[in-house]
């Protein structure tokens, strides 16, 4: 059964930065392409940053381009996603995601609050 739990969010002021975490459990992390997502109240999901099976390639949305990183750690099944410069408008409840066999896995989230 997969498990993905997210941590690292919380309460930011503009400007700061956030590192979120994404602990993967029942399947082999290393094999897999992950990605974090991000929803805002009111507003659909939308993709934020995707890293490759051995974290070689790396994809991210136009919004946060040169200000997160996206990185995994297989010895320890995680990802990570660093957060700079984050503006109010990156508030949003953050989730990582994989695709087994066609079927999509999401955690729980994490909220991430940027406000002063």
């Amino acid at each position: 059964q997969v498990q993905l739990v997210e941590s690292g969010g919380g309460l930011v002021q503009p400007g700061g930065s956030l590192r979120l975490s994404c602990a993967a459990a029942g399947f082999t992390f290393s094999t897999y392409s992950m990605s974090w997502y991000r929803q805002a109240p009111g507003k659909e999901r939308e993709m934020v940053a995707t890293i490759s099976p051995l974290g070689g390639r790396t994809n991210y949305a136009d919004a946060v381009k040169g200000r997160f990183t996206i990185s995994r750690d297989n010895a320890k099944n995680t990802m990570y996603l660093e957060m700079n410069s984050l503006k109010p408008e990156d508030t949003a409840v953050y989730s990582c995601s994989v695709v087994l066999k066609g079927i999509p896995s999401w955690g729980q989230g994490t909220q991430v609050t940027v406000s002063s």
